[in-house]
């Protein structure tokens, strides 16, 4: 089993690098609300240190999740994954699961101010793993699937954004709090949907958004997307350092310029390859932008 879950965590979930996202994910989170709130002086303790496990428990999580629920699919269209290719065992799987979660739970309910919080994602994220028990509607439509699955990622922000302003004694309800609830939920939609997007000589049987929009027209609802996207950050980063801010600018222009070059030529390039640039570089950002803020002050 062990030899078993380490191909798995090898191909699937790589646990340092997953680990060092988690922590990304939580404190760039919890610095840029603090921030915005004019927090200076923070309390850091075991919590911070629960919260990322916590984050790094869920996507694994929602990994396995996935595994599970396009089992037959990725038999025909991805065999070669540890799962559908017989070197890893559903039932190592669940193993890893309780190995994982019940820590988390054990944690949370010990340590952290927001249990209700930590029930909600993880009964979220149970509720994704059987396709909100309709399993055939949902599987058949790709714009239901995202509809329903996606506001996961605003969940597990509102997981952070409530164990922060908890803690500290914060409004629950600010422009900064609802702007970062959606720091997660718009790249991990436009990630979703751009992977989909293919030059019309890529499509297979596997159902695209290009396949049923047009490459235009799924281009261009990615595009506006990150615009909104690069909206909300803008507004995040500006009190904390200007000159980053007009990075993240730069940045959207060169992906937007990428937009009409795949629309004029699907064959150029792959989109998704953009696209996580893209992110990549957004998130380089906004943590950079948080470090030099606490390392040197306001820019």
């Amino acid at each position: 089993m062990w030899g078993r879950l380490r191909i798995y965590l090898k191909e699937m979930y790589p646990v340092l690098p997953r680990l060092f996202v988690a922590g990304l994910i939580f404190f760039e989170i919890y610095f840029v609300l603090l921030l915005n709130q004019k927090v200076t002086r923070f309390d850091l303790n075991h919590q911070e240190l629960i919260g990322v496990f916590t984050v790094f428990a869920f996507l694994l999580f929602l990994r396995i999740a996935d595994d599970f629920k396009d089992y037959e699919t990725d038999r025909l269209m991805f065999p070669q994954r540890p799962l559908p290719s017989g070197r890893v065992r559903k039932s190592d799987l669940r193993g890893l699961l309780v190995l994982v979660l019940a820590p988390a739970l054990v944690l949370n309910f010990l340590w952290m101010n927001n249990l209700v919080w930590f029930l909600l994602l993880f009964g979220y994220g149970l509720a994704m793993s059987v396709w909100f028990f309709a399993r055939e509607r949902i599987r058949n439509s790709l714009l239901l699937a995202v509809v329903t699955h996606n506001p996961v990622l605003m969940i597990l922000n509102l997981y952070i954004i409530s164990f922060t302003v908890i803690k500290y004694g914060l409004p629950a309800v600010t422009l900064p709090a609802v702007l970062l609830a959606f720091s997660l939920y718009f790249p991990g939609l436009i990630w979703e949907v751009a992977r989909k997007i293919r030059a019309p000589r890529e499509e297979t049987e596997y159902v695209t958004y290009s396949s049923l929009w047009g490459v235009r027209r799924a281009t261009r609802f990615v595009q506006v997307l990150t615009l909104v996207d690069i909206l909300t950050n803008l507004i995040l980063i500006w009190s904390i350092n200007r000159p980053l801010a007009a990075a993240l600018a730069a940045n959207v222009a060169v992906m937007t310029r990428d937009f009409s070059r795949f629309i004029a030529d699907p064959d150029r390039f792959r989109l998704i390859d953009k696209v996580e640039r893209y992110t990549i570089l957004t998130e380089s950002i906004m943590v950079a932008a948080v470090a030099i803020h606490l390392l040197l002050g306001p820019a």
